[in-house]
């Protein structure tokens, strides 16, 4: 579709509800240029798994949890593959730029994929604001950016990525590529590296790496099992993001083929980076040694005495930091087209450049990113913490709503209405009722943590009741899309 602009009105009309038997199509999917090839979704997949949660997060945990937080990232690592094994199955039924907002609409109507979408860009607009609060707060380590202002430096991050994403989607695959590029490198000079250290047993910092450097300092729980298990409430979201080859495929040219692989791939990379990293980190030093704002990788790398080990992990998160602001934009875009077109979300909101991308959506979630430039010049030392908590919410949503989606497709399979591809979700229907159920308790844990976490539980009838109200307000309108002919079903 080459025209400048492409909207609702652009588009074939249909019946609202298709006849028995005819296949759901998503009229948010016409337009779309199938620029991603094979290596781009399978580096978007495993980027999007690896992010500051890792990089930096990994340092306090360790930390407050000891070695046994190698089983937090393991026990999150196997849902997080459920969720995104659950969402290569119904790629594979139907791929859709829309991802879990048209299964939504397929398996639950209107009113689920508005609740859907919503959460999804809430998690995004909050992480966003987040995102560039990390970038400009990394750039200040080096030097040459201190003076510059905080804001200033949000500012530079959100138009570099926004640019790139408006162009075409060929060029956010380009960047998402290499950014998981530099992410995977990175971490595979570290396990390389820490596992010669550990068969040497090569001297770090005063202390011989090993089983020793475990069972000497308190073991696997030196503070017992509780600070492991309230820690899962926040390994959880180093996941966020492993969604976003479901919403690649709708721009991929055979997802039958490139999607099984890009996900099978996510459970063994995810074993091999992120339980890797922590198992060796804590065979290399202690867990106290570790500290909450520091990389763990720049505390190895210093203890052994490289030079520039921290100016080069500054630069891998903050690295990460941009992979994430740069996926944010591209799914929100696409998220917020699928939802424009049966009027749950502004029409503005579905329309479309030259280069087949969704403009609209993503200009809205870069405006949420402006007001954390203005965030920043307000409270630079607080922007972070005030909205990483609120991105929360988002990611339990959009998950649950997957499970749920996937749930009630296997129950049509099992009617005889639809059939599951050969491609499936191990043990359905048990495997989503599990997922579910740990999604509900990472919410419990949320609020026995206490502080900030107990807050961002207590602000859920808030949320609740936002969603709810704002349903009113577009019901109208999507009642008339739909009496149009202009809704999901085309």
């Amino acid at each position: 579709m080459n025209d400048p602009l492409t909207t609702a009105a652009d588009l074939p009309r249909a019946a609202a509800t298709p006849a028995a038997g005819t296949p759901h199509v998503d009229a948010g999917d016409a337009g779309y240029q199938k620029d991603l090839k094979s290596r781009h979704v399978n580096m978007i997949a495993v980027g999007g798994a690896i992010g500051t949660g890792l990089f930096l997060g990994a340092g306090g945990r360790l930390h407050s949890a000891g070695p046994s937080l190698f089983i937090a990232y393991a026990v999150c690592g196997v849902f997080a593959f459920l969720v995104v094994r659950a969402l290569g199955e119904l790629v594979l039924h139907r791929p859709s730029s829309g991802a879990f907002v048209s299964y939504s609409r397929e398996f639950m109507g209107e009113r689920g994929a508005y609740t859907a979408g919503w959460l999804y860009f809430v998690n995004w607009a909050t992480t966003a604001v987040a995102d560039i609060t990390a970038v400009a707060t990394y750039a200040h380590f080096w030097s040459a950016f201190s003076d510059v202002p905080q804001w200033v430096l949000a500012l530079i991050a959100l138009a570099v990525v926004l640019t790139a994403n408006l162009i075409s989607v060929k060029y956010f695959g380009e960047m998402e590529f290499w950014f998981a590029v530099i992410k995977v490198s990175a971490l595979v000079v570290f396990l390389l590296v820490g596992l010669y250290l550990v068969v040497t047993r090569h001297d770090v910092g005063g202390h011989t790496p090993g089983l020793a450097t475990v069972t000497g300092h308190g073991g696997l729980f030196p503070h017992g099992w509780t600070p492991m298990l309230l820690l899962i409430q926040g390994v959880v979201f180093a996941y966020a993001g492993v969604e976003l080859c479901g919403i690649a495929a709708g721009e991929t040219e055979h997802p039958e083929k490139i999607i099984p692989k890009a996900v099978n791939s996510i459970m063994w990379r995810v074993g091999f980076f992120y339980v890797g990293s922590v198992v060796l980190l804590a065979l290399l030093l202690p867990s106290s040694v570790y500290a909450s704002g520091e990389s763990p990788f720049v505390t190895v790398f210093t203890r052994l005495g490289v030079p520039g080990a921290a100016d080069v992990m500054n630069l891998i998160v903050l690295t990460a930091a941009l992979s994430s602001l740069n996926s944010g934009l591209y799914s929100t875009g696409r998220i917020l087209r699928s939802m424009s077109l049966s009027g749950s979300a502004p029409r503005f909101t579905g329309v479309m450049n030259r280069g087949g991308v969704p403009y609209g959506g993503i200009l809205l979630t870069a405006g949420f990113g402006v007001l954390g430039v203005v965030l920043n010049y307000a409270m630079p030392g607080k922007a972070f913490e005030i909205v990483i908590n609120f991105a929360s919410f988002g990611i339990i949503g959009t998950w649950g709503m997957i499970m749920i989606c996937s749930l009630l497709f296997w129950k049509r399979a099992q009617d005889g209405t639809v059939t599951r591809p050969a491609y499936r979700l191990p043990w359905a229907p048990y495997t989503q009722v599990v997922t579910l159920v740990f999604l509900a308790s990472i919410v419990v844990l949320m609020w026995q943590d206490g502080g900030v976490s107990r807050t961002t539980v207590e602000c859920l009838p808030l949320v609740v009741g936002t969603l709810v109200g704002g349903w009113f307000v577009v019901r109208r309108n999507v009642s008339a899309q739909a009496g149009a002919g202009t809704t999901g079903q085309e």
